[in-house]
C-alpha cells in the first residue's frame, strides 16, 4: 500500500514508463520528471537505517502505520519495523534496554521517567502523535442508572458532554449497599489516568492519592481506578470486573458495536485539543543518531498531515484495519475516525475533532502540554513532594524537544511538503486556556497556582 512516491516505486515507475515509451523526448519528459520527485526528499546522512519501532493496538498509532505504509520511511532512507507490544509498561522497558529504537508512548511516560515516578531513564519526545482520541465508557448498568441524572435535548437525546454528577448517585448506590465502584484506565501516568481523574474530581468525586506505600492511588478513593491494557477493556467490562474505563479508541466503540456499554465524555470535553500520544526515544539514541532522529521526525509529521486529509481518512481506516496494526473491524475504527463517535447505539454525532493527528500544531511537542501532565502527577501524589516553579519548566526542557521537531519541519518547508506557516512561532507554551469540562483556567507558565485552584489534590507554597 505504499505511495507512489517513494524512491523505491518511482525508480520501478520510470523503467516501466521508459520501457512504454518511443519517443526519444518523451523518455526524457518521463526521466526528468520522476528524478525531480525523486530527489526532492533532502536525505541527511542516516546513522542508523535499519530502525524498530513499537506500539500498542491503538488508532492514535496511526502515524506509525501510516509513514511505513506510505513510504515515508523509506523516502527518508529508514527502513522500519514496526512491532505491536503487550503493554505500555513492556514498550516503556524495552525503550530503555534498547530493544526498540522509539516507540509510540503515553505522554505521561517519558515525562514520568524523568521526573523520578516509576522506572526512571532519560526519554526525549520530538513528535506529539495526536490530539484527543479518548472517551469514557460505562457499563450498560451504570448508564441505566446515569441516564435519569443527565439533561435531554429537544431531539430526546441526552445532552452532552456529561459531567460525572450524573454518576455520583450511582457511586453512593454501589457505597451503601456494600460495594466498590471500580473502573479501569490503563496505566499509572497515562493520560486516561488523568482524565478519568479530572473528571471526577470535576464533580467532587474523589479518584484517590498516590503515597509511598499506596502506588494504585487508591488513598480515600470513592473511584478504585486500576489498570487494564486498552485491547482488553471491553471484555473486562463485560466480565463485570469494572464499571466502566477510560482508554482510546478503538475500545470506546467496541464496547458500542458489541453492545456491553455506553461512552459517556470523550478527552475532547475534558480537555479541548488535549496532547494524548508521544514518539519517545531514548536521549542517548538522539545523540548517537541525532540525524537519524530528525529523519524519523519528517517521516512522522508528513503521516500527521496525510492523516488530517479528510478524503485520506478512508484508506487509514482500512490500513489501521490490517492484523499487524490495530486490527480491529474496519467499521468499528471509522465510528471515530471519519468525523463522527457514537456513543448509545444509535446515537451517533459528528466530532470531526476527534481524532487530530495534524492540525492546531498537533504535532510539535509543546512544553506547557508536557507541564500539565507534571502538575496531575503532583495533585494527585506521584510527585511526592512540592517543587519550585522553575522545576516543571526544567524538567519538561529535558524531556520534549521542539528543537528536534523544527529541524525536521524547516527541511520539510524546503522540500514542499509543508507549507512555511506550519510551523508555530512560539516560545513552547500554549497560551492559557480554561477549554475544561469544570472551565478551570490552565497556564503552564504558573503551575503551582494552577495545582492550588483545584479543591481535591495536592496543595503547595510557592517555594524557591
Amino acid at each position: 500500500m505504499k505511495s507512489l512516491l517513494t524512491k523505491s516505486s518511482l525508480v520501478v515507475a520510470l523503467a516501466v514508463a521508459l520501457s512504454a515509451c518511443g519517443g526519444k523526448e518523451k523518455k526524457k519528459e518521463i526521466a526528468e520528471t520522476v528524478v525531480a520527485e525523486v530527489s526532492k526528499t533532502k536525505t541527511l546522512d542516516i546513522e542508523k537505517p535499519q530502525l524498530t519501532f513499537g506500539f500498542i493496538k491503538l488508532t492514535d498509532m496511526a502515524p506509525l502505520a501510516i509513514a511505513k505504509e506510505k513510504g515515508f520511511f523509506e523516502d527518508e532512507g529508514l527502513f522500519v519495523s514496526v512491532e505491536a507490544q503487550s503493554n505500555w509498561k513492556n514498550i516503556l522497558d524495552r525503550v530503555i534496554d534498547g530493544q526498540l529504537d522509539g516507540s509510540h508512548m503515553l505522554a505521561g511516560q517519558p515525562i514520568a521517567a524523568g521526573a523520578g515516578f516509576g522506572r526512571q531513564a532519560d526519554l526525549v519526545t520530538p513528535f506529539s502523535m495526536d490530539l484527543n482520541g479518548n472517551g469514557i465508557t460505562v457499563s450498560n448498568d451504570v448508564w441505566a442508572k446515569m441516564k435519569p441524572n443527565v439533561p435531554i435535548g429537544e431531539d430526546g437525546k441526552p445532552v452532552h458532554p456529561i459531567k460525572a454528577e450524573a454518576l455520583k448517585p450511582v457511586i453512593t448506590e454501589y457505597k451503601n449497599s456494600g460495594k466498590p465502584f471500580k473502573m479501569g484506565m490503563v496505566f499509572p501516568v497515562s493520560t486516561h489516568n488523568y482524565e478519568i481523574r479530572y473528571w471526577l474530581a470535576a464533580a467532587g468525586i474523589h479518584p484517590g492519592m498516590y503515597t509511598a506505600d499506596n502506588v494504585q492511588g487508591q488513598i480515600d478513593a470513592e473511584v478504585l481506578l486500576s489498570v487494564t491494557p486498552p485491547p482488553q477493556m471491553p471484555a473486562t467490562l463485560e466480565a463485570g470486573t469494572i464499571h466502566g474505563y477510560c482508554v482510546g479508541e478503538p475500545w470506546n466503540q467496541q464496547a458500542v458495536f458489541k453492545g456491553i456499554g455506553v461512552p459517556v465524555v470523550t478527552n475532547y470535553d475534558i480537555w479541548k485539543n488535549n496532547p494524548e500520544k508521544v514518539f519517545v526515544m531514548t536521549k542517548k539514541f538522539v545523540e548517537d543518531n541525532p540525524n537519524t532522529a530528525i529523519a524519523v521526525t519528517k517521516a512522522l509529521i508528513r503521516a500527521g498531515k496525510w492523516l488530517d486529509e479528510p478524503s485520506n481518512r478512508a484508506e487509514a481506516v482500512k490500513i489501521l484495519s490490517m492484523s499487524q496494526y490495530v486490527g480491529a473491524p474496519e467499521e468499528v475504527l471509522a465510528n471515530s475516525m471519519t468525523g463522527t463517535f457514537e456513543f448509545e447505539k444509535g446515537d451517533k454525532r459528528d466530532m470531526p475533532d476527534f481524532n487530530v493527528f495534524y492540525k492546531y500544531n498537533a504535532t510539535y511537542p509543546f512544553y506547557s502540554d508536557g507541564i500539565w501532565f507534571l502538575t496531575q502527577m503532583r495533585r494527585w501524589g506521584q510527585i511526592p513532594e512540592a517543587k519550585p516553579a522553575a522545576w516543571y519548566k526544567e524538567t519538561i526542557s529535558s524531556i520534549y524537544r521542539p528543537d528536534i521537531w523544527t529541524q525536521a519541519a524547516k527541511l520539510l518547508v524546503e522540500e514542499g511538503n509543508i507549507p512555511a506557516g506550519d510551523i508555530p512561532t512560539t516560545d513552547g507554551f500554549k497560551p492559557a486556556t480554561a477549554d475544561f469540562i469544570d472551565g478551570t483556567t490552565y497556564d503552564g507558565k504558573d503551575p503551582i497556582s494552577y495545582i492550588n485552584s483545584f479543591k481535591i489534590g495536592n496543595k503547595d507554597k510557592a517555594i524557591q
